[in-house]
């Protein structure tokens, strides 16, 4: 009984919000046009999957996602392996880290589409900058963590070369801190989808805002909901992966 008290409060607690979120509307507190009730929402997602919409949507924006996020989470984890295990590296980027890293995504868009034009290698390219400095910063800093005594047992057994060190120690060691990294990033490329598919790229976002500009607020809420319940899937893939992967930690 104890080992379920969490979900049951979780339940109860998610049953008062949709008993809440459903009473707003109904008793006039809040416009169902602004805020559609819970029970709406099958009837609206009904009629997307219907005309096929739905599934066309989801289809493109977990393309746009998935590449993205290879490609960012890609990108981040070899510049900061390399930034961690080598100090001239780090020195070598450090301006232009700090040059870079405080500018969002969505300032990117410009650049997006005059680079690409409004299809999807732009949208790919926003996600893969969304995502790219959570990993690198969480790798670099998993790298530089990697207790000094290892090293020197690695030098000890014969592991010198860059290479030997990197895959029979450093990776090793670092793997869990990037995980953590890579977790976020998960959360962070849906956010990034809804961004690089405003403008016009085909996909979730881009029917969130058709539907809200027809303030059809019952289908912006269904896309809202399937990107929670996409998020919620990869998220539990992800996690089953990452326990897979380090079984061998006690």
């Amino acid at each position: 009984m104890k080992n379920s008290r969490p979900y049951i409060l979780g339940l109860a607690g998610l049953v008062a919000f949709l008993g809440l979120w459903e009473l707003a509307p109904r008793l006039g507190l809040v416009n169902p046009m602004l805020l559609p009730a819970p029970s709406a929402i099958p009837a609206a997602l009904r009629g997307e999957i219907a005309s096929g919409m739905w599934q066309e949507a989801m289809a493109s924006s977990i393309g746009h996602y998935l590449m993205g996020l290879a490609i960012g989470s890609a990108c981040g984890v070899a510049l900061g392996v390399a930034t961690g295990m080598f100090r001239v590296a780090e020195e070598s980027v450090a301006w232009v880290v700090r040059l870079l890293r405080p500018i969002p995504g969505l300032a990117w868009v410009p650049f997006a589409i005059i680079w690409f034009g409004v299809n999807a290698p732009a949208a790919i390219f926003i996600i893969a900058m969304g995502v790219f400095w959570i990993v690198y910063f969480a790798t670099f800093g998993a790298v530089r963590s990697v207790d000094r005594d290892l090293l020197e047992v690695a030098d000890a057994f014969g592991f010198r070369s860059a290479w030997s060190r990197l895959v029979k120690i450093i990776l090793p060691a670092a793997i869990p801190g990037i995980f953590v990294g890579l977790r976020t990033a998960l959360g962070q490329a849906w956010m990034a989808v809804v961004a690089a598919e405003i403008f016009g790229v085909f996909g979730l976002g881009q029917r969130m805002m058709q539907a809200s500009s027809l303030l059809a607020t019952d289908i912006v809420v269904v896309y809202m909901l399937t990107m929670a319940v996409l998020y919620g899937l990869i998220d539990t893939g992800f996690m089953r992966l990452q326990n897979w992967l380090l079984r061998w930690k006690p």
